[in-house]
């Protein structure tokens, strides 16, 4: 959780036991929940974090985080999810930095039945993303998903391709509905510098959670929930398609106490 939200949680605990009068450790231990559940409910997305029809054109899901924490996989589970409601999907291999992004991005969509636009590994990020918003709107598609490549947000010259992304994507007659990062559970303090910088970046607008299958807990979300109020929208506990769980409050505080 990081020194300053551990405190905050102490604090909020110490003042809630004076003034219930709590004395019994197991009574300190539901107030300790309680806590830490108020801290994550407390930055809520609007509409519950559902993605809303764009009117004009695709409703567009901008997803980024750093090297390896799971984003195509991620990707796939997000199309496969709105596709199941209904939804026209097609997905942009827009990480051209490894070619076995595109290959798995390619994979994943014969699977589902989804289209995916790419261009040859090296291409400009920025040209696979202006085809893949002009593809999607002309075929109709209800929700164009953007890959991107993994990158550290320390690296202030790939921080700015994504902002060159953003404003291609602008300048294409696309609108994005929702820009997603992805971060691994097994991240520590680093977590919430990198939801910071890629704040900065792109606008974060919420969370996905992956490798909640291993041993990790996920504790720093509290801290980004307090600090930065982005909200955690989704869980990845699993490599498979299904393998994908809104987000609980409740749920998560009791998992990480389990």
């Amino acid at each position: 959780m990081g020194v300053t939200a551990t405190c905050d949680v102490i604090e909020r605990v110490r003042e809630r036991a004076g003034r219930d009068k709590l004395t019994d450790a197991d009574q300190i231990y539901l107030a300790v929940k309680d806590e830490m559940t108020a801290i994550l409910s407390g930055c809520r997305a609007q509409d519950g974090g559902k993605l809303q029809r764009n009117g004009g054109g695709p409703a567009i899901v901008l997803v980024v985080g750093a090297n390896g924490v799971g984003k195509t996989t991620t990707i796939a589970k997000l199309a496969h999810m709105y596709k199941a409601q209904g939804r026209k999907v097609i997905m942009a291999a827009g990480d051209t930095f490894r070619a076995a992004a595109i290959d798995q991005l390619k994979i994943w969509g014969d699977r589902m039945d989804i289209d995916v636009i790419s261009h040859q590994p090296g291409a400009d990020p920025g040209a696979v993303v202006y085809d893949s918003v002009q593809a999607a709107t002309s075929r109709g598609h209800d929700v164009l998903i953007i890959d991107t490549a993994g990158r550290l947000h320390t690296k202030s010259n790939l921080m700015e391709e994504l902002k060159k992304i953003v404003r291609v994507i602008g300048k294409s007659g696309g609108t994005i509905k929702q820009s997603l990062l992805v971060l691994d559970a097994t991240t520590g303090q680093n977590g919430l510098m990198q939801a910071k910088h890629f704040t900065d970046a792109v606008g974060v607008s919420g969370i996905i959670l992956t490798k909640l299958d291993g041993t990790a807990k996920g504790g720093i979300v509290l801290a980004i929930c307090r600090e930065l109020k982005i909200p955690i929208l989704y869980l990845g506990t699993g490599q498979d398609l299904d393998d994908l769980a809104p987000f609980d409050a409740k749920g998560f505080v009791e998992a990480l106490f389990a």
